[in-house]
């Protein structure tokens, strides 16, 4: 059988064998008017009163959105907003992109999300979490977290975060609360966060949020500056809204979470020899960074000796700024790379995606085809696939006739519940 993989903007399809396994999220319709149930859902939301009625002309509002590296469709949402808090001068918005510890959006990407008009007239901070003049400290949490938070977030009357629900590696779900946290938090908050005893956790996992420590870390946090009102959606694999989700953010967030996880088809683990796996194509696997996702997704799967080939383009490279790179060079093998995160004090930037993508390694040989040159996959730890069916055909010959085959189209936004 023939399989289609996202890559990019584009698809690669391969060959694999018949008895192949392709897993995907049970298929929800999109919303067949998107625009009106968001009315709704502002106007009747969960636990907290409508929107229209939170603020007056005079407050400064503002709108959290997530970077480039998400596909929520901030051109929808934003606009949606703005319809809704019609009465509240435009002068008094500001839109703050959760970069979190990410690169700053430029001017084209962001006229690219969310169209020239709001652009050109409302003013639009990237949040970097390395500016001290960017950033406020509201104190610790009960297990010791400081929290660093953007004083234009801090600063607003009116706090609205938006956001997209999907499995999440780590953290259970993405959306709700990593919106404010990671999404508008300094670095000294992030790293204690994404620390080394955190990541091992075993409930430190994808779509759990019930004693996740991470999740509960995360909220704790949040609870220092709660937004007054959370938007969030789930999507399909063609970025279509198909669900809306709107109102107090921590019962909105749950809620959300609840409703994808209808969608969760049950799968054996450790079954497959060969596991074949996205990154869920752009902008998703716009670097190498964000697609130790979709080999993590893929390691759920994968029995003892398997290999993973993951399809991600990485036009963004690996990418250039952050510190994933020199953390994955500065160790001789994975293996040393996880006893350097997991030393006593130590911190990085980035260190989080290095050891989620050594654990990986522990279990896998990880072939990768993307657009990345040979000699720089091969400073990662991967083993490049620039010949993605050849790559494939002589994995499968290697395995011999009864080797188990999975395929994940959709990559980490596979919904799925692993037994």
């Amino acid at each position: 059988m023939e399989v289609a993989l996202p890559y990019g903007m584009q698809q690669r399809r391969v060959r694999v064998p018949e008895h192949t396994l392709v897993v995907r999220s049970r298929v929800t319709p999109p919303l067949p008017d998107p625009h009106a149930t968001f009315a709704a859902a502002v106007q009747s939301p969960l636990a907290t009163e409508p929107l229209a009625t939170m603020t007056r002309p005079a407050a400064q509002v503002a709108i959290v959105i997530s970077d480039i590296t998400r596909p929520t469709p901030n051109h929808l949402l934003v606009p949606w907003i703005l319809e809704t808090l019609a009465f509240v001068p435009r002068e008094h918005f500001v839109i703050l992109v959760g970069n979190g510890s990410h690169r700053a959006m430029t001017t084209s990407e962001l006229v690219q999300m969310l169209g020239e008009d709001i652009v050109n007239t409302i003013p639009i901070v990237n949040h970097d979490a390395t500016d001290p003049s960017m950033l406020a400290y509201l104190g610790t949490t009960a297990t010791g977290v400081p929290v660093w938070v953007n004083r234009y977030y801090l600063e607003a009357d009116l706090r609205i975060v938006t956001g997209f629900i999907e499995p999440h590696f780590f953290a259970g779900f993405s959306g709700g609360p990593k919106g404010i946290i990671p999404g508008l938090a300094g670095l000294e908050t992030i790293q204690a966060l994404h620390s080394a005893a955190l990541i091992d956790h075993p409930r430190s996992t994808w779509m759990l949020l019930d004693d996740n420590p991470i999740h509960q870390a995360i909220h704790a946090a949040v609870a220092l500056c709660p937004p007054e009102f959370l938007i969030n959606v789930t999507l399909d694999p063609a970025h279509r809204i198909t669900g809306i989700f709107a109102g107090e953010y921590r019962s909105t967030h749950r809620c959300g979470c609840e409703h994808l996880s209808q969608d969760a088809p049950i799968v054996d683990q450790q079954r497959f020899d060969l596991v074949i796996t996205s990154n869920a194509g752009y902008p998703l696997d716009q670097n190498l960074y964000q697609s130790v996702k979709g080999m993590t997704a893929a390691a759920r799967l994968i029995g003892p000796g398997g290999t993973i080939v993951l399809v991600a383009e990485c036009r963004d490279g690996l990418p250039a700024h952050g510190a994933y790179h020199q953390l994955l060079t500065s160790a001789p093998t994975f293996a040393a790379l996880l006893d350097m995160v997991r030393q006593p004090g130590f911190q990085s930037a980035d260190q989080w995606q290095v050891q989620k993508q050594a654990l990986v390694l522990e279990q896998a040989q990880v072939y990768l085809h993307s657009s990345l040159d040979d000699s720089v996959v091969e400073t990662t730890w991967l083993t490049p696939a620039p010949d993605l069916q050849a790559t494939v055909d002589e994995l499968v010959t290697g395995y011999g006739p009864r080797c188990r085959v999975a395929v994940l189209p959709e990559g980490p936004m596979t919904v799925m519940q692993v037994i």
